[in-house]
C-alpha cells in the first residue's frame, strides 16, 4: 500500500443524493462512475468515511456500506489505518477507459445467415433442430455427463435449498392465474417472453445488480442453458474459437461444441479467467462465470473484467456472461456484473430462477444488447414458438408481489448456514487433501487432492456411504496440458440439505476416510 499515495484531491461535484431512495446504492454508482471514467484515479484517496457523511448530510453506515461494495468489488484497496485508495489497475484494463464510446450494432456473419436461415424456415411453417451428425460425434467426444437425479443428497452440486421454497404460496398464485386467466394470454404470445415478466426482472436487476436494461432487451429461456444454446447457435459460425474456462462448466462447452466451435480452455487464477489473445481470428466469443466461477468458485477481479471488456471491443468479440450463484453473497451486496460495466454492447447476459427457486422450475432469461433483440427473438419462435404461458404469469406476480425478494433473502441466510455446518464439521486431516477453503460466495467449494488416484479414492468411499462428491478433474477439457494430478480435487455443494444433514453425512465421511 506504501505505492499509494493521496496525490488527487477529491472531488465531490455532480454527485447528488436522493433522500427517499437507497443512499448507500446512489453513493456507491456515484463513486465507481467516476473511477471507470478516470475522474478518481488509481491512487487517489477517498476521504474519511466520517468526513464525507458529514459533507453529503448522510449516516456514516451508509458511507461504509457504499464503501465495502467498492472494496469488495475490487475498485478500492486499503488497510486498517491507512485510509482507502481506488485501486491500481493493470494497464491492459485501464486501456478499456480509452475504446470508442459508440455502440456496436454489427451483426456477426453467424447470425446473419441464422437469421436468413429462420426466415426462410418461418415461411414454410417448419421448424428445424439445426444439428446434425458430426455434432453429435464432437458431443460424445466430449463425454457429456448428465446431472444426478432423485431425491437430493449431500453435497450435491448444482441445488439450492429448495426444500425452502413457499410451495404452499406458489400454488395459490398458480390456481388464482388458471381459475381466470386473461383470455390475451391464451393464444399465441411474444417470442420473447411475457412483457410482465420481463418488465419485473428488468425492474429486478436495475436494483440489485445495478444492471440498466429495459424489458426490450430481455428474452425468457427454459433456463440457463437454453440461453446459453441460443448464444452459441446464434453468434457462432462453425470453426470459430471460443474462449471457455478450463476448468469449467461443461455443459456450456458441449452448446458451443455441438454449433460447430472450436474450444480454446483458458486458465483460471485467483482473479479469474484470463484473458482470451488479441487476435481477433483467434476467438469470436468468450463465456465466463465472473460472479463464483464453477467449479473453483473464485470471483473475477475488477482488472480482469475491465481487460475482458477491453478484448472484445478491440476484437469485437462477444461475451456471454453467466452470473451463476450470483444471488448468493454472504458479505455485502451481490456484485455487479460484467454486463453493468459494459457500454460497447458486447456482452450477453444469462440469468436464471433455478438456482434461487428450483431447478425444475425450468425459467431463465438472457438480457441482451439492442442489436441483437430481434434475431434472438426469432430463433426461439422457431425452436419452441414462446414460453409456457402459466410458469411466467406465476413467476411475474410472485416477484410482484414481493414474494421473490425475501425469498432470495431466506435462501442466502439458509446457503451461509449450510456453508457453516459444512466448515464445521469438515474433517481436517484429510491425507493427500488440501484445507478447505471459506467460500466468500455461491452454493459449492472445492478444495484441491494430490492427485487423481487419491481423488478417485476418497470419491468412491464416500459414494459407499452415500455422499455424492463430483471430481473436480472432470471439469478440464480432455486436451488440457495441465498435468492429470493437478487437475485432481474436490467440488462440493453445500446448499442442497439442511444442516442435520450435512452433520449426519460428514460423520459418514469421517468414518470412511479414517485411514
Amino acid at each position: 500500500m506504501s505505492s499509494l499515495t493521496p496525490s488527487l484531491s477529491f472531488d465531490f461535484a455532480g454527485i447528488h443524493l436522493d433522500r427517499h431512495g437507497g443512499l448507500s446504492r446512489q453513493l456507491y454508482q456515484a463513486l465507481r462512475q467516476r473511477i471507470l471514467d478516470g475522474r478518481l484515479g488509481s491512487g487517489t484517496r477517498l476521504p474519511a468515511s466520517r468526513d464525507l457523511a458529514l459533507t453529503l448530510a448522510i449516516s456514516r453506515n451508509s458511507v461504509m456500506r457504499a464503501y465495502d461494495q467498492l472494496y469488495a468489488e475490487g475498485y478500492t484497496q486499503g488497510r486498517i489505518g491507512d485510509g482507502t485508495y481506488v485501486a491500481q489497475l493493470s494497464e491492459k484494463a485501464n486501456s478499456a477507459k480509452k475504446l470508442s464510446t459508440k455502440l456496436s450494432t454489427g451483426l456477426p456473419t453467424g447470425l446473419l445467415t441464422g437469421l436468413s436461415t429462420i426466415s426462410s424456415v418461418a415461411a414454410d411453417g417448419m421448424s428445424s433442430e439445426f444439428l446434425h451428425t458430426a455434432s453429435l460425434t464432437r458431443l460424445e467426444q466430449h463425454h457429456l455427463h448428465g446431472h444426478k437425479t432423485g431425491l437430493p443428497k449431500a453435497f450435491r452440486v448444482g441445488i439450492p435449498a429448495f426444500d425452502l421454497f413457499p410451495f404452499a404460496v406458489w400454488g395459490k398464485l398458480h390456481a388464482a392465474f388458471w381459475k381466470k386467466p386473461g383470455l390475451h394470454q391464451l393464444g399465441y404470445g411474444d417470442p420473447a417472453g411475457e412483457w410482465r415478466l420481463r418488465e419485473l426482472i428488468a425492474v429486478y436487476l436495475r436494483t440489485s445488480r445495478d444492471l440498466q436494461c429495459v424489458p426490450e432487451q430481455i428474452v425468457i429461456t427454459s433456463g440457463a442453458q437454453q440461453a446459453i444454446t441460443l448464444c452459441a447457435q446464434l453468434l457462432l459460425n462453425d470453426g470459430d474459437a471460443v474462449a471457455i474456462e478450463n476448468p469449467g462448466y461443461r455443459a456450456a462447452g458441449h452448446a458451443f461444441a455441438l454449433a460447430g466451435a472450436k474450444l480454446r480452455g483458458m486458465p483460471v487464477d485467483g482473479e479469474g479467467m484470463c484473458c482470451p489473445d488479441p487476435d481477433p481470428s483467434e476467438c469470436k466469443l468468450a463465456y465466463v462465470t465472473p460472479s463464483h466461477q464453477y467449479p473453483l468458485g473464485v470471483t473475477m477481479s475488477l482488472a480482469r473484467r475491465l481487460e475482458l471488456l477491453a478484448w472484445a471491443e478491440r476484437t469485437q468479440g462477444w461475451i456471454v456472461e453467466d452470473d451463476y450463484d450470483g444471488e448468493y453473497r454472504f458479505s455485502g451486496a451481490p456484485l455487479a456484473p460484467l454486463a453493468a460495466l459494459d457500454r460497447h454492447g458486447r456482452v450477453l447476459y444469462v440469468g436464471t430462477f433455478g438456482k434461487v427457486a428450483f431447478p425444475a422450475l425450468r425459467l431463465g432469461y438472457l438480457v441482451l444488447p439492442r442489436s441483437l433483440v430481434t434475431a434472438f427473438s426469432q430463433r426461439r419462435a422457431v425452436d419452441m414458438r414462446h414460453s409456457e404461458i402459466g410458469t411466467q404469469a406465476v413467476m411475474a406476480e410472485f416477484i410482484a408481489a414481493g414474494h421473490f425478494q425475501r425469498h432470495v433473502r431466506r435462501m442466502r441466510r439458509a446457503a451461509l448456514s449450510r456453508r457453516d455446518a459444512l466448515l464445521a464439521g469438515w474433517p481436517d486431516d484429510v491425507r493427500g487433501c488440501s484445507p478447505l477453503p471459506r467460500p466468500l460466495a455461491g452454493l459449492h467449494v472445492s478444495v484441491a487432492v494430490e492427485s487423481f488416484a487419491r481423488e478417485t479414492e476418497l470419491i468412491a468411499k464416500a459414494e459407499s456411504v452415500g455422499v455424492e462428491i463430483n471430481p473436480l478433474s472432470d471439469h478440464w477439457l480432455p486436451d488440457s496440458k495441465m498435468p492429470v494430478d493437478k487437475r485432481a480435487g474436490l467440488v462440493l455443494g453445500f446448499a442442497a440439505v439442511p444442516e442435520p444433514d450435512i452433520a449426519s453425512a460428514l460423520q459418514r465421511l469421517r468414518a470412511a476416510w479414517k485411514e
